[in-house]
């Protein structure tokens, strides 16, 4: 496990927030077998024109729930990921490999080769809008083929209210300035996950399958 950047100074107030007691509230949220078969659900959407998927790149993996699914899925499937709160990366290591995982700010990250899969999933919308641009650059420099982002979509860039802290949270087009910025990744599929959905749901989700061409 990576821990070179795990005490570091962050750049943005927002990564301090996460890696702190926010962080430590959101793992008691965000885990169970009910989130799990949403997961599974929701990526057996997301994920039918990706084919032969063997690698995965998740960046922001929490504890895991998102690899959980990937895993059953794929079986086999070689998993690295990015986690910038130490007790998430503490119980991801349960999940994938602890020296497969590297603890720390994603805008310190360099990818150690490229991945058939690279996924981002509730991320994006909390990161400071100006490091975008550099995490796109990781996005599309550490896929091989296909690039998952699944956000809250906004045709314009707002920012609104999380848990009572202001800039928090911000919804935008994130696919859209992705594909924009690198052109050779091309769109091949969308879809939405709905809060209220009764057996499956996500957090008002709206995902985008990207492919390197």
């Amino acid at each position: 496990m990576d821990t070179t950047h795990a005490t570091a100074q962050y750049r943005t107030e927002q990564e301090a927030f996460w890696a702190g007691s926010f962080g430590d509230a959101y793992i008691g949220r965000n885990q169970g077998d009910a989130l799990l078969a949403s997961n599974l659900d929701f990526f057996t959407k997301a994920l039918r024109h990706a084919h032969g998927v063997r690698s995965c790149l998740e960046l922001g993996a929490n504890i895991g729930m998102n690899l959980k699914a990937l895993k059953l899925l794929r079986p086999g499937l070689r998993a690295h990921a990015v986690e910038i709160h130490a007790g998430a990366a503490q119980q991801l290591a349960q999940v994938i490999p602890a020296d497969q995982i590297h603890i720390g700010s994603l805008l310190d990250y360099q990818p150690p080769c490229q991945f058939d899969l690279v996924l981002v999933k509730g991320v994006l919308i909390h990161l400071d809008p100006g490091v975008l641009p550099q995490v796109y650059d990781t996005l599309a420099a550490a896929s091989a083929r296909h690039v998952l982002v699944a956000e809250y979509y906004n045709p314009a860039p707002v920012a609104i209210s999380y848990r009572g802290h202001s800039n928090r949270l911000f919804k935008r087009d994130f696919a859209g300035e992705l594909m924009d910025r690198h052109p050779a990744l091309k769109l091949v599929d969308y879809g939405f996950a709905y809060r209220r959905d009764p057996d499956f749901p996500q957090d008002d989700i709206t995902w985008f399958l990207m492919e390197k061409r």
